[in-house]
């Protein structure tokens, strides 16, 4: 994936020198334009432990799992599902032997923009993206069933995990788009962006039972003031810079329909994960240009 953000580099001196090597201009439509896009995202994994519930992060599985209010209702259903020995006499046994390594799965993105060509071939553009990922995981609860190392004999309980967040980007570019002939664009964008995280849930599945561990007590157990805080936001503000090349047909007096990759390198503020990572999004962009239909 970092070789493509290289790639995006050569075509954007490469879309340069194709309009200059013969002299001749190679304008495409001008003024302002609307777009929408839509696509795929791979998020890079460098904040994905957020959600793990590791000691120490925002939200952690023994918060709950040793809270008086869901410990003892996982410790019942464990036992009645013969999921755990009678040598775990209590909810405050019940022990993590290993955490989870989470990663994003492939999610979407969806936007709007507006951007605005010269005849030169470069421009600018404002998008507004919004990112939906889920971060997934699982991790080991001891059952104490078995001796030794894990040897089939049901001595680990497999527990699943999840987290939820939105991120809202604000992407401003330089633009540069060449007309290959035949109603055929390239363009190729660099810009700079921001974005904002909104944590929207962090949950454990054990047994069966779904538990979340997202931290609405301030800190404190669950089964103290529990539903007496306001949830505050664990995400934040984050910083990025990006590339983006797009192959496009044009449709006259209409538009053009692009289809292109897109590369951010940029941080990702969660509480404690304040990382930068690459972040790839694959898209296709519907441009309407001039607003021409209306003046038919």
């Amino acid at each position: 994936m970092r070789k493509m953000c290289l790639t995006l580099a050569m075509l954007m001196a490469s879309a340069v020198a194709m309009a200059d090597d013969d002299g001749v201009p190679r304008p495409g439509p001008t003024g302002l334009s609307v777009f929408a896009n839509a696509g795929a995202v791979w998020a890079d994994g460098v904040n994905a432990n957020f959600y793990s519930g590791r000691p120490g992060n925002a939200n952690t599985i023994d918060r709950v799992l040793h809270s008086n209010n869901y410990g003892t209702q996982i410790w019942n259903d464990l036992r009645t599902d013969g999921l755990i020995s009678s040598a775990i006499g209590s909810y405050e046994e019940l022990k993590v032997v290993e955490y989870p390594e989470m990663y994003y799965r492939t999610s979407y993105n969806i936007g709007l923009g507006v951007r605005y060509d010269y005849a030169s071939g470069f421009g600018w553009l404002l998008r507004f993206d919004m990112w939906r990922l889920e971060a997934i995981g699982a991790f080991n609860l001891s059952s104490n069933n078995g001796t030794g190392i894990l040897s089939g004999n049901r001595q680990y309980i497999r527990c699943g995990m999840l987290g939820q967040e939105d991120r809202i980007s604000i992407d401003l570019a330089l633009t540069r788009t060449v007309d290959l002939g035949m109603g055929l664009c390239l363009e190729v964008d660099l810009g700079a962006s921001i974005n904002n995280t909104k944590v929207k849930d962090n949950v454990m599945e054990i047994g069966g039972g779904t538990y979340s561990i997202l931290d609405i007590w301030n800190g404190s157990t669950p089964d103290v003031g529990a539903g007496s805080y306001d949830y505050v936001n664990q995400g934040g503000i984050g910083f990025g810079v990006f590339m983006s090349g797009y192959l496009g047909y044009r449709i006259t007096g209409v538009g053009a329909i692009k289809l292109g990759y897109t590369c951010h390198h940029s941080e990702a503020n969660l509480k404690d994960y304040d990382l930068w990572g690459w972040h790839h999004c694959l898209n296709i962009r519907f441009e309407i240009n001039n607003f021409s239909f209306y003046n038919k």
